[in-house]
């Protein structure tokens, strides 16, 4: 099993000021820890479960690229871009990039969007859901349009390309994978199935439920259940002074069991690096055999 790490909150100790070094030491200490790869919220405000909105929220694709070059190894991505943020073209281009100067490190991570106050607020389209899913799909085949040698035009029903050129191309063969948020059975779990090659599922007592929803839309698309990574949610809090270490092991083992691949989440306290040096020391070593 693998470990992620999701940077969801940027008012630390230190303010703006301290941002820049802080985020950078926290990337290359998760490297160090062995995680696999690092993501951030793709918000514009802060969401009401981690705090107000007032609260620091840094742009995603800009973070993500000064990460890249703060990191060598860690993949790359948002948990999750909501689809009505940019348009599709433009975010084909904008993970393209991160692709090509990360050295192959990004991925994809998109979802029909919630936050409908951050969208009202800043100007931003926010359809009804319906069609906010029906973009979704639309985004996801103009995003693997652009992701390949036809530069042709596209025309749906809410997107038109009249060139979908993308130069230079990402360095991720055949592209850089795609993991799409969110455990709805009827839309959500049928587009990973159909376009994905990852889903993040949130935690729960069905999860069993919502791998074997997937299995079936994957048989009806045609698509190998095995080959698509498994990720949920997880929150790493290892305690004061790691005593909580041992059951994250025992915890990330029965997900383990159920088939999922990657672990990813927030950790506590996540500006103090101690933290992320317990996880790598105690939790990564004893994960990776999962």
């Amino acid at each position: 099993m693998k470990l992620g790490l999701h940077i969801s909150d940027f008012t630390w100790p230190g303010g703006p000021r301290g941002l820049r070094a802080d985020l950078a030491g926290v990337a290359r200490a998760a490297e160090d820890a062995g995680f696999d790869r690092v993501s951030v919220m793709d918000h514009f405000w802060q969401i009401g479960v981690i705090g107000p909105p007032e609260h620091e929220m840094l742009e995603a694709y800009t973070t993500l690229g000064y990460l890249a070059g703060q990191t060598s190894r860690v993949k790359l991505l948002t948990l999750v871009s909501g689809v009505v943020y940019r348009e599709p073209g433009l975010l084909a281009k904008i993970v393209s990039t991160l692709d090509v100067l990360s050295g192959g490190r990004a991925m994809l991570g998109l979802g029909a969007a919630w936050f409908e106050d951050e969208a009202r607020g800043l100007g931003l389209p926010f359809p009804p859901l319906a069609e906010r899913f029906e973009r979704l799909e639309e985004a996801l085949r103009i995003c693997l349009r652009m992701w390949s040698a036809d530069a042709d035009a596209f025309e749906g029903e809410h997107y038109r390309l009249d060139r979908t050129l993308n130069v230079p191309q990402p360095l991720s063969a055949p592209h850089p994978p795609i993991l799409i948020g969110g455990s709805g059975e009827k839309k959500t779990l049928r587009l990973v199935a159909k376009y994905a090659q990852a889903c993040n599922l949130f935690p729960g007592p069905d999860l069993t439920h919502k791998l074997d929803v997937l299995r079936e839309h994957c048989e009806r698309e045609g698509t190998d259940y095995d080959a698509i990574e498994k990720t949920v949610l997880f929150n790493f809090d290892v305690g004061e002074r790691g005593e909580n270490a041992g059951a994250i092991v025992d915890a990330l083992g029965g997900l383990a069991e159920l088939g999922f691949q990657v672990a990813h989440g927030s950790v506590k306290n996540i500006s103090v690096i101690t933290p992320l040096e317990v996880l790598g020391r105690e939790v990564v070593p004893a994960v990776e055999a999962l």
